[in-house]
């Protein structure tokens, strides 16, 4: 009788980041801005890396495959976030938002697994110089990719398998601009304290154990080459410095989140925003701009796209040219 009563649940409605109808209008050209730089920035990595020969190495094969996930995880929330701003109501059908949860999952979780990856790679790199080319071959960076991948997978559907059958049959409007586990849980017609305990748990273990073998990773790093080099602090830190602030800006925003969950609203809607939208912009930006490889190969690029130019310009010319000379004896005529 009870779960006849109950109706089901076919979309839920976000509060978004503002109830002013004026931020709202103004937030959506930053916000459209922010989201074609991150198309733009990290699709750029990727063709970089794919079309330069000088670039064919596990390290920036890793940093291809960061870039795509950023890219990936950044397209599951901000075009909806962006379309929202001109909406009154800001709806999301059921499917739309297990499908939302099912894919910040997968990508935030191969996200963290890959993050390891290229700590162990700079670790190889640094520490095992003379054996890199024979650990780090071509099949290996296949398969650690491919298992970052599978842990993502893995974890989403676990995350996915808690939360599908849950009975959703009163409340549906969500307190954010995007379907999150601790947020959408609260709807269930049910007590989900237990429920969200495990969720977290499911969460914080991936994240944790990803954040503890990174801390290793970069530590004996940096205690490896203070002790091989004169200039040890400094050379340490501009080795690392790049992949050490991806992982503070990736992992920051997460422990708040998952492990430490906040009561304030506005500071889980900023920390949502950091790590859904800002995040995957700085990182092409911090890798590019602190790498003197991909700068050369950006260099590359538009020296042979003005090669190319000129080329079908002076070929354009030589065929007028052809042409006039073929024409000018019967004009003669």
């Amino acid at each position: 009788m009870e779960e006849a009563n109950r109706s089901v649940v076919s979309e839920f409605i976000f509060s978004g980041l503002c109830n002013s109808r004026e931020l709202q209008s103004f937030l959506l050209l930053p916000f459209s801005m922010l989201y074609l730089m991150t198309v733009v920035g990290n699709l750029l990595v990727v063709l970089l890396i794919i079309s330069d020969p000088h670039l064919h190495s596990p390290m920036y094969f890793l940093l291809a495959n960061l870039s795509f996930v950023d890219f990936c995880l950044s397209s599951v929330t901000t075009p909806k976030l962006t379309t929202d701003f001109l909406k009154d109501n800001k709806t999301i059908s059921f499917r739309g938002c297990m499908s939302q949860i099912l894919c910040v999952h997968f990508f935030g979780g191969g996200e963290m697994v890959l993050l390891v990856t290229m700590a162990y790679d700079r670790y190889v790199a640094i520490c095992k110089p003379l054996h890199y080319s024979s650990i780090m071959d071509r099949q290996k960076c296949l398969w650690l990719v491919l298992i970052s991948w599978i842990i993502g997978f893995v974890h989403a559907m676990s995350q996915m398998a808690m939360i599908l059958e849950l009975p959703f049959c009163g409340p549906r409007v969500v307190d954010s601009f995007f379907c999150d586990i601790p947020l959408v849980i609260k709807l269930a017609c049910m007590d989900t304290h237990t429920l969200g305990t495990l969720i977290n748990t499911d969460s914080g273990v991936l994240a944790t154990t990803c954040f503890i073998l990174l801390l290793i990773s970069y530590t004996y790093i940096l205690l490896t080459v203070r002790l091989r080099t004169k200039d040890g602090p400094s050379k340490a830190l501009s080795t690392c410095v790049s992949h050490i602030i991806v992982v503070v800006l990736f992992f920051g925003p997460c422990i708040f989140i998952y492990l430490w969950p906040l009561s304030t609203t506005w500071v889980d809607k900023f920390l949502a925003v950091f790590y859904t939208v800002i995040t995957p912009l700085l990182n092409p930006a911090i890798y590019t701009l602190r790498n003197k490889e991909i700068k050369n190969a950006v260099k590359r690029l538009i020296s042979h796209d003005m090669n190319s130019r000129d080329n079908f310009y002076i070929s354009c010319v030589i065929r007028k040219s052809s042409l006039f000379t073929l024409i000018l004896p019967w004009l003669d005529l």
